[in-house]
């Protein structure tokens, strides 16, 4: 008997991934290794396995209950549950209708066993990388990809140019059948095995896409990115995802947006941060600097006395906001920098200054030292 994986592992998560981290790797790799979606992979037998046992990963660790005996006691505390590896794909799936119930309705009606009628296509998704600059002005991206579309020569019936589907035999066209269980006590109604639900069978394949209906077709396709997206957020373009079947309206297309990590900028929501060293010189007398902007350079005025991480705003230099269009500030933060090596000048210099420090100079040095005295002393 093989070794079952880790469910983590199956799924690609961490053990400290939440609940919409777990379904948001399930789906993607549902949609990957769907057999519908890889049938030239000797009919899907390799796919299917691989998406049998992510479904039962998603089946425990989806369950709070199940997830916890499993992190406690590995496969063997969960014993008992779901073995997808003897299940119609069909059926996995009406299990999961908070994820695929949208998404070409393999949910509520294949669980009742019904025929299956015109289904939704498959989502696909993609990722665009913005520039910071990108992100404040907004941006038109092009995008390529390759996707499973309607066969244009059977046009998704699967059947040879001049030919139909005919009837399943195996469940006279209601593509499901009626199964004895436990003994003859029960009855179940399942989607129909030989048609997966349909009620008809190919006999005569088309020889374009070899009775799958449908044939990879390359698409390009240019996506509107507003400004003021965040790491993570989607655009959806309608109807961009693959074909659906037979005649169901085809998917759509997420665009997952990614933003490049700037060398001196980070984000904290609609405001830009940017860390700028000075010399103690400088923020002991004050004085203006230049400091960038996702627009060129501003100058910066500084008072004397300036301290270390004390920060400054340039009011309406950041992003906008994706909702309010409202831009946010540059928060320029200052660090003092102290110089590694001394001239003996300089040396000299610094020795002459700290000869007239009288404790008044620096109130914050001398109210600690003040306070430590009356903690070593007990005062």
């Amino acid at each position: 008997m093989a070794t079952k994986r880790d469910y983590y592992e199956v799924l690609g998560v961490t053990r400290t991934a939440d609940a919409e981290e777990i379904k948001r790797a399930y789906r993607r790799l549902a949609m990957k290794y769907h057999p519908d979606r890889n049938q030239g992979d000797n009919g899907g037998g390799e796919s299917e396995l691989k998406f049998k046992e992510c479904s039962e990963a998603y089946e425990v660790l989806s369950d709070a209950g199940k997830r916890q005996r499993y992190d406690q006691y590995g496969h063997q505390g969960v014993t008992g549950q779901h073995d997808f590896s003897h299940m119609d794909v069909g059926d996995i799936f009406s299990m999961f209708d908070d994820i695929f119930g949208g998404l070409g309705g393999r949910g509520g009606a294949r669980a009742q066993g019904a025929r299956r009628g015109p289904q939704r296509g498959f989502d696909l998704e993609t990722q665009v990388e913005l520039s910071l600059a990108e992100v404040a002005s907004g941006a038109e991206k092009t995008i390529e990809f390759e996707k499973q579309d309607t066969c244009e020569t059977c046009k998704g019936s699967g059947a040879k140019p001049g030919s139909s589907p005919v009837v399943c035999v195996q469940c006279g066209g209601q593509g499901r059948v009626t199964q004895q269980g436990f003994g003859g006590m029960f009855r179940m109604v399942t989607a129909c095995p030989n048609c997966r639900g349909r009620g008809a069978v190919v006999r005569d394949h088309c020889p374009t896409c070899r009775g799958s209906g449908r044939q990879a077709r390359k698409r390009v396709v240019t996506v509107k990115i507003p400004a003021g997206v965040h790491e993570g957020q989607s655009i959806v373009i309608t109807g961009e995802g693959e074909a659906g079947e037979p005649g169901g309206p085809s998917g759509d297309l997420h665009c997952y947006i990614a933003v490049k990590p700037h060398p001196i900028f980070t984000r904290h929501n609609s405001d830009l941060v940017c860390q700028v060293p000075i010399s103690f010189t400088h923020a002991a007398l004050g004085g203006t600097i230049e400091v960038p902007t996702l627009k060129g350079k501003e100058e910066l005025e500084i008072p004397s006395g300036t301290q270390h991480g004390e920060v400054f705003k340039l009011k309406g230099k950041g992003l906008p906001g994706l909702r309010t269009h409202k831009v946010g500030d540059e928060l320029v933060q200052i660090y003092i920098e102290i110089p590694k090596k001394l001239s003996e000048r300089q040396k000299q210099l610094l020795k002459d200054f700290a000869a007239t420090d009288d404790g008044s100079m620096m109130p914050q040095r001398k109210g600690f030292m003040d306070k430590l005295k009356q903690v070593l002393t007990g005062e």
